[in-house]
């Protein structure tokens, strides 16, 4: 029998960074931090992100491209990795993401690529908890998003791998 099943997602919305606490201002003034750093050359698309570790330690990363393209790595990558290989034990609260161009104006906040959704997915399913994403645009809008699982309904599972 055929049935339409429908997927929701519901998140905050902020038009600024005033309105948030100040332990989600500190991570979003990191990721923007971040971004300046980014080397994007070919794309002009500099990218921050900022993860906040279970010891209140935050650990930034930027894009990093290169010639050949596939060699590039997403700043939340970048991040995750690094925090997870610096700090293996500690959980992962949350990662912020921003972005700015060199030539036009990011009016939306800004969503991790599907790579990065699915390695944020694996986290949040290795420590079975939870991360929430803080998401911001050049004109200070935020949104506040409070899994990976949902920008990632029908993510894949480790479990579907077994036999």
């Amino acid at each position: 029998m055929k049935q339409n099943i429908e997927i929701k997602i519901v998140f905050e919305e902020y038009d600024n960074i005033s309105e948030l606490q100040n332990t989600d201002q500190e991570l979003l003034k990191k990721a923007v931090e971040a971004s300046g750093n980014a080397y994007a050359p070919y794309s002009e698309y500099y990218v921050g992100a900022a993860v906040l570790l279970g010891n209140g330690k935050i650990i930034t990363g930027n894009n990093q491209e290169n010639a050949a393209y596939p060699s590039g790595l997403c700043a939340e990558r970048v991040a995750i990795y690094y925090a997870s290989s610096q700090y293996p034990e500690e959980e992962i609260l949350a990662i912020a993401i921003t972005a700015k161009a060199k030539n036009f104006s990011i009016d939306t906040p800004v969503a991790p690529c599907g790579a990065c959704r699915q390695v944020l997915a694996e986290y949040e399913t290795r420590q079975n908890k939870s991360i929430r994403l803080l998401l911001m645009s050049d004109n200070g809008k935020i949104q506040i998003i409070k899994s990976v699982e949902d920008v990632l309904p029908l993510m894949f599972h480790a479990n579907e791998l077994k036999k």
